[in-house]
């Protein structure tokens, strides 16, 4: 069986999917690996580094006519699925329930998909595969570090000999991975933290790594499925902003970090919270997307200065700026993953294994993953109505 690593060519991304210290897992399964020529440049891995972990350096043609299983990090583009073939294989962060249309024309060419977004992050034997989990962690850290260059003033209280400068107060709304990470960051670099999610289970979670828990009285606790918070109802996400408001308003840094898979991220900081909080303030909005965010006055991949001198950052990759570290990490987890399709050197899926069975989308010509499947269903006729008479 051979491995391809494909070079990514997805605007801005510089993460690779695998990287040479992790070859040999998956070469003692019994996997030839080879590599698109300068598929690591970008994250600090040469080709040298490649071949001097045993692996081979091969074309972008090569390397589609040749693998068995394609790694990507991001989704291939049409000139890539144009290349696939009938059982072929491709493994990376797919995003099936955003992108199923992407599926459909996989399972038109027989080509498994395998999503690493799919794993489910509850399941303890999925945790070395959790991918989400580890680009989040890489996220939140570089969404603190952005917050502090743009912030024109000190993140920690110091005493100096022209007086004293005062820590700055920092708000993360959404208490997961990246928003866990985000208040250690913020507390290292000295910043007073607050945080707020949800799902009051993660109370004890902030807590633990120096912040201050807000408890609002308006929202009761909003625990979804597989870790992450369920949808609020109109109801409940407009007595949470105007409760909230008064929180901002009193803020320096607001890191938004809150997401629901598949859907539009849920909005915490209205136009109206951002027009309450002080000049010089800064929001990084990490869960801005084509979808929109977490943040009214946001622009996904851009910097919005609004008329009361607040900076509102959405970054959209954040891992893909930080991509040796974040590379090494997906790349741990993607091979966790593939060991658990070899058997005997090759590509084996099993159904009744349950991270098989939520991570193969497209399998024998099929979307055989259920949600996504019935994204690709028709949507019903209206009903036709008949005349009163």
């Amino acid at each position: 069986m051979k491995v391809g690593v494909a070079r990514e060519t997805a605007p801005g991304e510089r993460r690779v999917a695998l990287v040479p210290e992790t070859l040999g897992r998956i070469q003692k399964a019994g996997v030839e690996v080879i590599v698109e020529r300068g598929a690591g440049v970008a994250s600090h891995f040469p080709d040298s580094a490649y071949e001097a972990a045993g692996a081979t350096i091969v074309s972008t043609e090569d390397l589609y006519a040749q693998a068995d299983l394609v790694a990507r990090v991001q989704k291939p583009s049409p000139a890539e699925v144009a290349m696939m073939r009938q059982g072929q294989a491709v493994a990376g962060l797919l995003q099936p329930l955003l992108d199923p249309r992407l599926a459909a024309d996989l399972a038109a060419r027989g080509v498994i998909e395998i999503s690493l977004d799919a794993i489910p992050r509850t399941l303890s034997r999925a945790q070395t595969m959790d991918a989400l989990s580890s680009q989040a962690n890489v996220g939140g850290y570089k969404a603190v570090v952005l917050a502090a260059e743009a912030y024109g003033r000190y993140f920690p209280m110091l005493t100096t000999a022209a007086g004293t400068a005062k820590p700055a107060n920092v708000l993360v709304l959404g208490v997961g991975v990246a928003g866990l990470q985000a208040i250690a960051t913020a507390r290292r670099l000295g910043a007073v933290v607050k945080a707020y999610d949800v799902r009051k289970e993660t109370a004890e979670q902030a807590r633990s790594v120096g912040a201050t828990f807000i408890e609002l009285k308006s929202v009761a606790d909003a625990t979804g499925e597989g870790g992450y918070a369920r949808a609020l109802t109109p109801e409940e996400q407009k007595a949470q902003q105007e409760e909230l408001n008064g929180h901002i308003a009193a803020q320096d840094i607001v890191i938004t970090t809150a997401q629901v898979p598949g859907r539009r991220p849920p909005l915490l900081v209205t136009a109206a919270a951002v027009a309450g909080m002080r000049p010089g303030s800064v929001i990084v909005d990490m869960a801005a997307s084509d979808l929109g965010g977490n943040v009214e006055l946001s622009q996904a991949g851009e910097t919005v200065e609004t008329p009361n001198g607040v900076t509102i950052l959405a970054p959209t990759n954040l891992p893909a700026t930080m991509p040796g570290s974040a590379s090494l990490f997906y790349s741990r987890n993607l091979a966790a993953l593939l060991l658990t399709f070899i058997k005997d050197g090759r590509l084996t899926i099993d159904p009744k294994d349950e991270v098989h069975a939520a991570t193969v989308i497209t399998n024998d010509g099929q979307v055989v993953q259920a949600a996504t499947r019935k994204l690709l269903e028709p949507a019903p006729a209206p009903a036709s109505g008949g005349s009163a008479a």
